[in-house]
Order: structure tokens, then C-alpha cells, then sequence
């Protein structure tokens, strides 16, 4: 009984250094985005007229939702284009990310250095050198370097897949493998935070349980399977969160430049606002849906 109430009293402390710690966060949505955040649901139900006086909102119910869909068709075309990248992109990151915190929790000299380069992306991917880095011609070239294409013009990734359009090996597959190779660079800019969360989960793995599975003739395949990959599984369903969060807000995003383009260049604050929570709606959705299914094959341990 005794021993219980330890554990109870550790989760406690636990449970409590945890709310402390996204405490400033909520404070900071409290203060700074609810007002906002509702505000931008009224107004995707109104027609909102811009005076001298403010704002006006006339509610006129789900016109605004209806009119994204069936009037302004190339929200829905980008809308589509996205979620389908993001169906693409998110899970070579996750791969990415996992195979890359592998390597870099092997010990090797000079470890240190290279997490540093591999945290690199997340500097680079922030306020303005993210600016520098779209804007600059030779940080594009550099981009095209590590993307394949040579100053010849000739694309190593298109010539394997003449070879296998002509070997008679399935189209569909490849293409998919081929786009991600072809955005390697995006991939591994999107890295930094989800090697360093998988890192520091590799990092909490006692190195007793790969010796004790080792002497019982388990192979390095296998302990990856049976032992690594699920201690850090609760680390891959908080890095598939965060992955799609981040990428819907990433500033290439053709979705969110077209609703700021509306809002901002044509003054439509209620379409914007519409098209903002469809959007959102949606991501919503899909973090809802990858969250149940991972959530069952998560292994949760003290």
C-alpha cells in the first residue's frame, strides 16, 4: 500500500510539472486567441461589410460555406492538391525523422556536431531565413543540387524511372517514391523538431533490455521491431500530430495564401473566414481519425 501511494505521489508530480509547463501557452491563448478565434467563426456565418465606422456583420447562415464549394473552385482544387501532399509528406517525414534519430543515437565520434546539423532545419525553417532562403537565387540553386538536378539539365531520379517504366514496374508506387525523393530537401527542412523528439525517446531505453534480448539470440532487426519501435510508439503519435500541424501552416501553403489573398485583397472576411474553418475542420478530422487509429497499437508504459 505504501508503495502505491509512492507511485500515485510520483505520477502526481508528474501530472503537475507537466501542466506548468504549457501553462505560459495556455495563459497566451487565453489572453490573445479565444476572443479572435470565435470572432472568426461569427464572421464565416456573415456577410461582413468594411466602413469607416469597423466592422458590420449581417448573418446570413452558411452561404459563405456554400459558395467555397460551388462558386470559387479553386479553393476546392488547392484544398484537394494539399491534403493530398500532406498525405504524401507527412508520413516520409515521420519515416525520415525515425531512421535519422536512429543513426544519430548510435555512438560514433563527433555525435554531438552532426545533431547539431540535423537541428539545423529548424533554424533555417524560422522568421526571416526562411524569407532569405525562398527569396535568395543560390539557396534555390543549392535546393536543386540536393534535389538531383545536375547543371546539365539531367535528373538522376527521371532516368531510374524510364528504367523501370521500361522493366514494366508499376507506375503508380514509384511516382509517389520518386516525388518525395524530388522534395528531399522539403523533407529533411521539416525534420529537426521530430528527430529530436524520436532522440530523446531512443535516449530513454535502457541499454539492458537490447543486451538481455542480444543473449537470447534476438537479431538487430528484430529488436528494432519487438523493442525499439514500441517504447517510443506514444513519441510517434505525438510526431504525427505535430507533423500535420506544421505542415498546414508551413508559408508554401497554397490553401492559407489563397485565404489570405481573399481576406486581404478583395476584403472578404466572411468567405476567408468560411474557407479558414473548412480548412480547419478538416485537418481537425484527419488528426481526429490518425489519433484514433495509432492510439490502439500505442504501447503506454511507466
Amino acid at each position: 500500500m505504501k508503495r502505491r501511494s509512492k507511485y500515485e505521489g510520483l505520477q502526481k508530480r508528474k501530472a503537475i510539472a507537466g501542466y506548468l509547463f504549457i501553462l505560459p501557452f495556455i495563459i497566451g491563448f487565453l489572453a490573445f486567441m479565444v476572443k479572435p478565434f470565435f470572432q472568426s467563426l461569427y464572421m464565416s456565418f456573415c456577410d461582413v461589410q468594411v466602413g469607416p465606422g469597423g466592422f458590420t456583420n449581417v448573418f446570413w447562415g452558411l452561404k459563405n460555406f456554400v459558395e467555397a464549394f460551388t462558386v470559387d473552385l479553386t479553393f476546392t482544387r488547392l484544398l484537394t492538391e494539399e491534403l493530398t501532399r500532406m498525405a504524401i509528406n507527412v508520413p516520409a517525414i515521420i519515416v525520415f525523422s525515425f531512421f535519422a534519430a536512429l543513426l544519430l543515437n548510435q555512438e560514433f565520434k563527433g555525435r554531438a556536431f552532426v545533431r547539431g546539423v540535423f537541428f539545423l532545419p529548424v533554424i533555417l525553417s524560422s522568421g526571416v531565413i526562411l524569407g532569405v532562403e525562398y527569396d535568395n537565387p543560390i539557396m534555390a540553386q543549392m535546393r536543386d543540387v540536393i534535389e538531383m538536378e545536375g547543371a546539365t539539365g539531367v535528373s538522376i531520379t527521371d532516368t531510374i524511372k524510364e528504367v523501370l517504366n521500361v522493366s514494366g514496374v508499376g507506375n503508380s508506387v514509384f511516382k509517389v517514391v520518386f516525388d518525395i525523393i524530388d522534395r528531399i530537401y522539403d523533407v529533411v527542412l521539416a525534420s529537426g523538431i521530430q528527430i529530436i523528439i524520436f532522440l530523446s525517446g531512443l535516449q530513454t531505453i535502457s541499454k539492458s533490455m537490447y543486451e538481455a534480448a542480444s543473449i537470447e539470440g534476438c537479431t538487430s532487426w528484430e529488436s528494432l521491431w519487438k523493442i525499439t519501435f514500441p517504447m517510443i510508439s506514444p513519441l510517434l503519435l505525438v510526431n504525427l500530430v505535430y507533423t500535420i500541424v506544421d505542415f498546414c501552416m508551413r508559408t508554401d501553403n497554397q490553401v492559407i495564401k489563397k485565404i489570405q489573398d481573399i481576406m486581404l485583397a478583395k476584403l472578404s472576411y466572411g468567405p476567408a473566414s468560411a474557407m479558414a474553418w473548412i480548412y480547419f475542420g478538416i485537418v481537425m478530422a484527419i488528426i481526429g481519425l490518425t489519433s484514433l487509429i495509432l492510439s490502439k497499437v500505442v504501447y503506454y508504459y511507466d
